[in-house]
């Protein structure tokens, strides 16, 4: 443990952002940078808390306490070590995961849990610092060729993984550049796409081969795969978005999030885009449908552009400021307020309202019809009633949908004929393989929508389930958390 008077003697200090006047000029990160003598005040507070529940509500299983010790000691070096142990790509998850291992932080029972996922950050960082990360290339080569279908980070864990155990990794990926969500569907302001460059850049010096601008079912098949590759990973994400089933669908001025993100990103990377394709929030009325992480990445992005006005509209309600001990006791993730980045820039936040059409002239939008909801508990769930009398209208010429998806896109499993299960994921056995032998399957494209976390993790497990079919064993690290 760090020190033990530590989490008596500090308090909970996070991140600053820089000031949203500045920020909205640019697309930057919005945080400044973490002191190093106050760092390691946070990770003192880190407690001899016995059961260290941060373990469990971690899906990758990252050892905190040993890395929180390590740096409060000053031990950077080692600190690196015992992090990428069981996370390839701690500098995304320490700035994209919603941190799952804070809730669990038995500090959090009766106090602010330990910044965990700061210190995680500025361990990554320092060590990219330091040139402590390098390429780690295999000294023996199986000569066994593996195929990944898809480059988000379930794809680039798992190719990781496998090249580092002597395997002939190929990543193929339909976007012209490598990340998947990572690349186009993360807004700078998040995540700097120079961070993940620099991470494709070493998994190409250990010998990934990275195949972009080919689709796994439409460019290549599953007949050619299955034919030249020993095994296949498909990771490829649950990309079917939610649409929005209401008379006016149709009105230009409405558009999915996933349409709307990799425009700027492109623009951002130096991609030339004509005007009249590009989607532009400037002086603009937008409403956006959703209010998770994608709405707040479009909330982010519209304010950048310009946008005259922003509304965010969230069909259930509201939810509360602290945890429901009942509904969700500690150490589970707890559904709460919150307020991203995002919402501190600007713009207005409703809830329990659904959309009920949409209105325009000349095949343009203007305005969104909806409705306010009163939410009953009825038989234990939660049930939606349209109050009486609350319609309402507003003022719209950009509507973005940031619904949620409904899992993989068909082209590629259809081809490789895999089992589904009720909700259209690829059913997966505990070694990641699909029900065709040798496929095998990671992240969103089987869990279903999920966390980054999740997403590495199994990617991780895939590779190992992979190395051990195709060498009879394996020595590739398992993932020690199965929080479900």
């Amino acid at each position: 443990m760090a020190k033990p008077t530590g989490f008596i003697e500090f308090g909970r200090q996070g991140p600053t952002r820089r000031p949203v006047e500045t920020r909205l000029r640019d697309w930057l990160e919005v945080y400044d940078d973490f002191p190093v003598a106050t760092l390691r005040d946070q990770a003192a507070r880190c407690m001899d808390c016995g059961i260290p529940f941060c373990h469990q509500g971690c899906p990758l299983g990252n050892i905190i306490p040993d890395w929180n010790d390590l740096v409060y000691r000053d031990k950077w070096h080692e600190a690196i070590d015992r992090l990428h142990a069981t996370n390839n790509f701690p500098e995304f998850t320490g700035r994209l995961c919603p941190a799952p291992c804070e809730a669990a932080c038995v500090l959090g029972i009766n106090s602010d849990p330990v910044t965990i996922k700061q210190v995680e950050l500025t361990i990554i960082e320092r060590a990219w610092d330091e040139g402590w990360v390098t390429p780690e290339p295999a000294l023996l080569r199986t000569g066994k060729r593996v195929a990944v279908a898809g480059s988000g980070p379930a794809g680039l864990a798992a190719a990781q993984q496998l090249a580092r155990a002597g395997h002939d990794v190929t990543v193929f990926e339909r976007d012209d550049r490598p990340g998947g969500l990572l690349r186009y569907g993360i807004p700078e302001f998040k995540m700097e796409k120079r961070f993940l460059d620099r991470r494709i850049a070493q998994m190409e010096a250990e010998g990934v081969v990275f195949r972009t601008s080919v689709a796994v079912g439409r460019d290549v098949s599953a007949e050619e795969l299955l034919r030249d590759y020993d095994a296949i990973c498909m990771a490829g994400g649950a990309t079917k978005a939610r649409d929005l089933d209401v008379p006016g669908r149709e009105l230009k001025g409405t558009y999915l999030a996933m349409e709307f993100l990799p425009l700027q990103n492109r623009r951002n990377a130096g991609d030339e885009i004509p005007e009249e394709q590009f989607i532009s929030a400037e002086g603009k009325h937008v409403i956006i449908l959703g209010g998770g992480d994608t709405g707040a990445d479009c909330l982010g992005t519209v304010h950048r552009q310009g946008a005259a006005s922003v509304k965010q509209y969230e069909l259930l309600a509201r939810p509360p400021e602290a945890r429901d001990k009942g509904a969700q006791p500690w150490p589970l993730w707890p559904i709460i307020y919150r307020t991203a980045a995002a919402h501190e820039e600007g713009g207005e936040r409703d809830y329990s309202v659904l959309t009920k059409r949409l209105s325009g002239a000349e095949g343009q939008l203007r305005k969104l019809h909806g409705v306010r909801l009163a939410w009953e508990t009825v038989d234990g769930r939660q049930v939606m009633k349209e109050i009486l009398g609350s319609e309402f209208e507003e003022e719209c010429d950009l509507l973005l949908l940031a619904l949620g998806f409904l899992g993989p896109e068909r082209s590629m499993i259809d081809q490789f004929g895999v089992k589904l299960d009720g909700r259209g994921n690829v059913i997966a056995d505990e070694n990641k393989m699909t029900s065709v032998l040798g496929v095998f399957t990671a992240g969103d494209m089987c869990r279903g929508q999920s966390l980054i976390v999740w997403a590495i993790a199994e990617g991780r497990e895939a590779a190992r389930g992979i190395d051990a079919y195709l060498m009879g064993t394996t020595a590739l690290s398992n993932t020690t958390s199965r929080n479900e």
